[in-house]
Protein backbone atom coordinates (compact mmCIF):
# COMPACT_ATOMS: atom_id res chain seq x y z
CA UNK A 1 0.00 0.00 0.00
CA UNK A 2 1.25 3.45 -0.93
CA UNK A 3 2.04 5.29 2.31
CA UNK A 4 1.19 8.56 0.56
CA UNK A 5 -2.44 7.47 0.66
CA UNK A 6 -2.19 6.86 4.40
CA UNK A 7 -0.56 10.24 4.95
CA UNK A 8 -3.36 11.95 3.02
CA UNK A 9 -5.93 9.93 4.97
CA UNK A 10 -4.55 10.89 8.40
CA UNK A 11 -4.23 14.54 7.37
CA UNK A 12 -7.84 14.68 6.16
CA UNK A 13 -9.00 12.95 9.35
CA UNK A 14 -7.25 15.63 11.40
CA UNK A 15 -8.27 18.69 9.38
CA UNK A 16 -11.80 17.54 8.49
CA UNK A 17 -11.58 19.38 5.18
CA UNK A 18 -10.36 18.43 1.68
CA UNK A 19 -9.32 22.03 1.15
CA UNK A 20 -7.34 22.27 4.40
CA UNK A 21 -5.72 18.88 3.79
CA UNK A 22 -4.69 19.93 0.28
CA UNK A 23 -3.13 23.14 1.57
CA UNK A 24 -1.21 21.35 4.32
CA UNK A 25 0.02 18.61 1.97
CA UNK A 26 0.80 21.04 -0.87
CA UNK A 27 -1.43 19.03 -3.21
CA UNK A 28 -4.29 19.89 -5.50
CA UNK A 29 -7.66 19.23 -3.88
CA UNK A 30 -8.46 16.84 -6.71
CA UNK A 31 -5.35 14.81 -5.79
CA UNK A 32 -6.51 14.52 -2.18
CA UNK A 33 -9.88 13.29 -3.46
CA UNK A 34 -8.19 10.69 -5.69
CA UNK A 35 -6.00 9.49 -2.80
CA UNK A 36 -8.99 8.98 -0.51
CA UNK A 37 -11.07 7.24 -3.18
CA UNK A 38 -8.14 4.97 -4.02
CA UNK A 39 -7.65 4.07 -0.36
CA UNK A 40 -11.36 3.43 0.15
CA UNK A 41 -11.34 1.16 -2.90
CA UNK A 42 -8.28 -0.76 -1.65
CA UNK A 43 -9.78 -1.21 1.82
CA UNK A 44 -13.24 -1.93 0.50
CA UNK A 45 -14.96 0.49 2.85
CA UNK A 46 -16.11 4.12 3.10
CA UNK A 47 -13.75 6.09 5.33
CA UNK A 48 -15.50 9.48 5.42
CA UNK A 49 -18.97 10.90 5.28
CA UNK A 50 -18.92 13.97 3.03
CA UNK A 51 -20.93 16.74 4.68
CA UNK A 52 -21.62 20.36 3.64
CA UNK A 53 -19.46 21.50 6.56
CA UNK A 54 -16.57 19.12 5.84
CA UNK A 55 -15.75 15.46 6.37
CA UNK A 56 -16.51 13.11 9.25
CA UNK A 57 -14.85 9.77 9.87
CA UNK A 58 -17.14 6.77 9.58
CA UNK A 59 -16.90 3.92 12.08
CA UNK A 60 -14.72 2.06 9.56
CA UNK A 61 -12.65 5.21 9.14
CA UNK A 62 -12.03 5.48 12.88
CA UNK A 63 -10.82 1.90 13.00
CA UNK A 64 -8.63 2.42 9.94
CA UNK A 65 -7.12 5.60 11.35
CA UNK A 66 -5.45 3.80 14.23
CA UNK A 67 -3.93 1.26 11.86
CA UNK A 68 -2.79 3.96 9.44
CA UNK A 69 -1.02 5.85 12.25
CA UNK A 70 0.72 2.65 13.33
CA UNK A 71 1.93 2.01 9.77
CA UNK A 72 3.22 5.56 9.36
CA UNK A 73 4.86 5.29 12.76
CA UNK A 74 6.63 2.11 11.67
CA UNK A 75 7.79 3.80 8.46
CA UNK A 76 9.18 6.68 10.54
CA UNK A 77 11.14 4.17 12.64
CA UNK A 78 12.70 2.66 9.53
CA UNK A 79 13.56 6.05 8.12
CA UNK A 80 15.20 6.99 11.40
CA UNK A 81 18.12 4.86 10.26
CA UNK A 82 18.86 7.72 7.86
CA UNK A 83 18.59 10.33 10.61
CA UNK A 84 21.52 8.95 12.61
CA UNK A 85 24.54 8.32 10.39
CA UNK A 86 28.08 7.52 11.44
CA UNK A 87 30.60 10.33 11.29
CA UNK A 88 33.64 8.12 11.03
CA UNK A 89 34.36 8.11 14.78
CA UNK A 90 31.54 5.75 15.68
CA UNK A 91 29.31 8.57 16.87
CA UNK A 92 25.88 9.18 15.41
CA UNK A 93 24.89 12.36 13.63
CA UNK A 94 21.34 13.24 14.66
CA UNK A 95 19.21 15.08 12.17
CA UNK A 96 15.55 15.87 11.79
CA UNK A 97 12.81 18.29 12.79
CA UNK A 98 11.25 18.64 16.24
CA UNK A 99 7.85 20.36 16.51
CA UNK A 100 7.25 21.70 20.01
CA UNK A 101 4.15 23.39 21.39
CA UNK A 102 4.32 25.53 24.51
CA UNK A 103 2.85 28.65 26.14
CA UNK A 104 4.44 31.92 25.10
CA UNK A 105 5.97 32.43 28.55
CA UNK A 106 7.97 29.20 28.29
CA UNK A 107 8.99 29.94 24.70
CA UNK A 108 10.81 32.98 25.98
CA UNK A 109 12.32 31.55 29.16
CA UNK A 110 12.81 27.78 29.04
CA UNK A 111 13.52 26.94 25.42
CA UNK A 112 16.19 29.33 24.04
CA UNK A 113 18.93 27.62 26.04
CA UNK A 114 17.82 24.18 24.88
CA UNK A 115 17.80 25.24 21.24
CA UNK A 116 21.25 26.84 21.60
CA UNK A 117 22.77 23.60 22.90
CA UNK A 118 21.08 21.53 20.19
CA UNK A 119 22.42 23.82 17.48
CA UNK A 120 25.93 23.41 18.86
CA UNK A 121 25.79 19.64 19.43
CA UNK A 122 23.35 18.60 16.69
CA UNK A 123 23.45 21.29 13.97
CA UNK A 124 21.25 19.23 11.65
CA UNK A 125 18.33 19.23 14.09
CA UNK A 126 15.70 21.89 13.38
CA UNK A 127 13.34 23.00 16.15
CA UNK A 128 9.93 24.38 15.22
CA UNK A 129 8.19 26.23 18.07
CA UNK A 130 4.44 26.79 18.24
CA UNK A 131 3.05 29.11 20.94
CA UNK A 132 -0.11 27.40 22.19
CA UNK A 133 -2.20 26.78 25.29
CA UNK A 134 -2.70 23.38 26.86
CA UNK A 135 -5.77 22.38 24.84
CA UNK A 136 -4.10 23.27 21.56
CA UNK A 137 -0.92 21.43 22.58
CA UNK A 138 -2.88 18.28 23.44
CA UNK A 139 -4.74 18.44 20.13
CA UNK A 140 -1.41 18.87 18.33
CA UNK A 141 0.09 15.81 20.03
CA UNK A 142 -2.95 13.69 19.26
CA UNK A 143 -3.13 14.77 15.63
CA UNK A 144 0.60 14.39 15.01
CA UNK A 145 1.19 18.09 14.31
CA UNK A 146 3.42 18.26 17.41
CA UNK A 147 6.13 15.91 18.63
CA UNK A 148 6.40 17.36 22.14
CA UNK A 149 4.62 19.92 24.29
CA UNK A 150 5.84 21.85 27.31
CA UNK A 151 2.84 22.91 29.38
CA UNK A 152 2.06 24.63 32.66
CA UNK A 153 -0.38 22.14 34.18
CA UNK A 154 -0.80 19.92 37.20
CA UNK A 155 -1.42 16.20 36.74
CA UNK A 156 -5.19 16.66 36.82
CA UNK A 157 -5.02 19.25 34.07
CA UNK A 158 -3.32 16.78 31.72
CA UNK A 159 -5.59 13.77 32.16
CA UNK A 160 -6.09 13.20 28.44
CA UNK A 161 -6.15 9.80 26.71
CA UNK A 162 -2.99 8.94 24.76
CA UNK A 163 -1.01 11.84 26.28
CA UNK A 164 1.72 11.14 28.81
CA UNK A 165 3.60 13.85 30.67
CA UNK A 166 6.52 14.06 33.07
CA UNK A 167 7.21 16.95 35.45
CA UNK A 168 10.47 18.70 34.61
CA UNK A 169 10.32 21.91 36.67
CA UNK A 170 8.10 24.34 38.53
CA UNK A 171 7.33 27.98 37.78
CA UNK A 172 6.90 30.41 40.67
CA UNK A 173 3.92 32.73 40.20
CA UNK A 174 3.87 36.37 41.24
CA UNK A 175 1.08 38.96 41.48
CA UNK A 176 2.32 42.30 40.13
CA UNK A 177 1.17 45.86 39.53
CA UNK A 178 2.71 49.18 38.45
CA UNK A 179 5.01 50.94 40.96
CA UNK A 180 2.48 53.79 41.22
CA UNK A 181 -0.49 51.52 41.91
CA UNK A 182 -2.00 51.89 45.42
CA UNK A 183 -1.20 48.24 46.20
CA UNK A 184 2.48 48.59 45.30
CA UNK A 185 3.57 50.11 48.61
CA UNK A 186 0.92 48.63 50.84
CA UNK A 187 2.36 46.90 53.93
CA UNK A 188 -0.66 44.83 54.83
CA UNK A 189 -1.42 41.85 52.60
CA UNK A 190 -4.39 42.43 50.33
CA UNK A 191 -7.36 40.09 50.85
CA UNK A 192 -9.32 38.15 48.25
CA UNK A 193 -12.28 40.46 48.82
CA UNK A 194 -10.10 43.47 48.02
CA UNK A 195 -8.57 41.77 44.99
CA UNK A 196 -12.05 41.00 43.67
CA UNK A 197 -12.62 44.74 43.28
CA UNK A 198 -9.53 45.24 41.10
CA UNK A 199 -8.90 45.10 37.35
CA UNK A 200 -6.86 42.16 36.05
CA UNK A 201 -5.07 41.47 32.78
CA UNK A 202 -4.72 37.70 32.48
CA UNK A 203 -3.61 35.27 29.83
CA UNK A 204 -6.24 33.76 27.57
CA UNK A 205 -8.61 31.00 28.65
CA UNK A 206 -6.84 27.66 28.85
CA UNK A 207 -3.96 29.09 30.89
CA UNK A 208 -4.26 27.00 34.05
CA UNK A 209 -3.12 29.57 36.61
CA UNK A 210 -5.09 32.43 35.02
CA UNK A 211 -8.22 30.27 34.97
CA UNK A 212 -7.68 29.30 38.62
CA UNK A 213 -7.26 32.96 39.64
CA UNK A 214 -10.44 33.94 37.80
CA UNK A 215 -12.42 31.18 39.54
CA UNK A 216 -11.10 32.29 42.94
CA UNK A 217 -11.95 35.94 42.31
CA UNK A 218 -15.46 35.15 41.09
CA UNK A 219 -16.05 32.97 44.15
CA UNK A 220 -15.88 36.05 46.41
CA UNK A 221 -19.42 37.10 47.41
CA UNK A 222 -20.62 40.06 45.35
CA UNK A 223 -17.34 39.96 43.42
CA UNK A 224 -17.03 42.40 40.56
CA UNK A 225 -13.47 42.07 39.25
CA UNK A 226 -12.78 43.51 35.82
CA UNK A 227 -11.08 40.74 33.86
CA UNK A 228 -9.37 41.19 30.50
CA UNK A 229 -7.79 38.22 28.72
CA UNK A 230 -4.80 38.35 26.35
CA UNK A 231 -3.01 35.79 24.25
CA UNK A 232 0.30 37.51 24.91
CA UNK A 233 2.41 37.83 28.05
CA UNK A 234 3.83 41.08 26.73
CA UNK A 235 0.37 42.61 26.25
CA UNK A 236 -0.75 41.75 29.78
CA UNK A 237 2.55 42.93 31.25
CA UNK A 238 2.44 46.24 29.33
CA UNK A 239 -1.10 47.06 30.48
CA UNK A 240 -0.12 46.43 34.09
CA UNK A 241 3.09 48.49 33.77
CA UNK A 242 0.90 51.35 32.49
CA UNK A 243 -1.01 51.30 35.80
CA UNK A 244 -4.22 49.79 34.46
CA UNK A 245 -4.47 46.86 36.86
CA UNK A 246 -2.84 43.65 38.11
CA UNK A 247 -1.67 40.40 36.58
CA UNK A 248 -0.48 36.98 37.71
CA UNK A 249 2.49 35.66 35.73
CA UNK A 250 5.46 33.32 36.15
CA UNK A 251 8.27 35.12 37.96
CA UNK A 252 10.66 34.41 35.07
CA UNK A 253 8.52 36.55 32.74
CA UNK A 254 8.57 39.65 34.99
CA UNK A 255 11.93 39.33 36.77
CA UNK A 256 13.60 41.94 34.57
CA UNK A 257 10.75 44.45 35.03
CA UNK A 258 10.82 43.92 38.80
CA UNK A 259 14.58 44.50 38.94
CA UNK A 260 14.30 47.68 36.88
CA UNK A 261 11.37 49.00 38.94
CA UNK A 262 8.88 48.93 36.07
CA UNK A 263 6.68 46.50 38.01
CA UNK A 264 6.14 45.85 41.72
CA UNK A 265 5.01 42.82 43.69
CA UNK A 266 1.64 42.87 45.40
CA UNK A 267 1.55 41.56 48.97
CA UNK A 268 -1.36 39.16 49.00
CA UNK A 269 -2.41 35.50 48.91
CA UNK A 270 0.27 32.91 48.28
CA UNK A 271 0.23 31.17 44.92
CA UNK A 272 1.82 27.76 44.64
CA UNK A 273 4.30 26.95 41.90
CA UNK A 274 2.70 25.72 38.71
CA UNK A 275 4.28 22.48 37.38
CA UNK A 276 6.05 22.49 34.03
CA UNK A 277 5.39 19.17 32.27
CA UNK A 278 6.89 17.66 29.14
CA UNK A 279 4.11 15.90 27.24
CA UNK A 280 4.08 13.55 24.28
CA UNK A 281 1.79 11.06 22.59
CA UNK A 282 1.85 7.84 24.60
CA UNK A 283 1.65 5.45 21.65
CA UNK A 284 3.55 7.31 18.97
CA UNK A 285 7.23 6.65 18.38
CA UNK A 286 9.61 9.60 18.74
CA UNK A 287 12.73 9.92 16.64
CA UNK A 288 16.34 10.68 17.63
CA UNK A 289 15.97 14.43 17.11
CA UNK A 290 12.93 14.58 19.38
CA UNK A 291 14.66 12.48 22.03
CA UNK A 292 17.73 14.73 21.89
CA UNK A 293 15.53 17.78 22.49
CA UNK A 294 13.72 16.10 25.38
CA UNK A 295 16.96 15.00 27.06
CA UNK A 296 18.46 18.48 26.87
CA UNK A 297 15.29 20.09 28.18
CA UNK A 298 15.17 17.73 31.18
CA UNK A 299 18.90 18.25 31.84
CA UNK A 300 18.67 22.05 31.80
CA UNK A 301 15.49 22.05 33.89
CA UNK A 302 17.12 19.82 36.53
CA UNK A 303 20.29 21.93 36.69
CA UNK A 304 18.26 25.14 37.10
CA UNK A 305 16.50 23.89 40.24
Amino acid sequence: MDTRLLHTFTTLARTGSFTAAAVELHLAQSTVTVHIRTLERELGTRLFDRLPTGTLLTESGRRALEGAEEVLDAVARLRAGDSREGDGDGAGVVRGRVRVGTPESLCATRLPGVIAVLRAEHPEVDVELHAAGTAECVEGLRSGRLDLALVLEDEKGLSFPDVVAEPVAGEALVLVCAPGHPLATRKRAVTWAELAAESFFLLEEGCSYSDALERRLLAVPDARPRLTRFGSVDAARSCVAAGLGLTLLPLTTVAEQLREGRLARVRGPRFGDVPVRLARHGRRWTGPATEAFARELVRQSASAQ
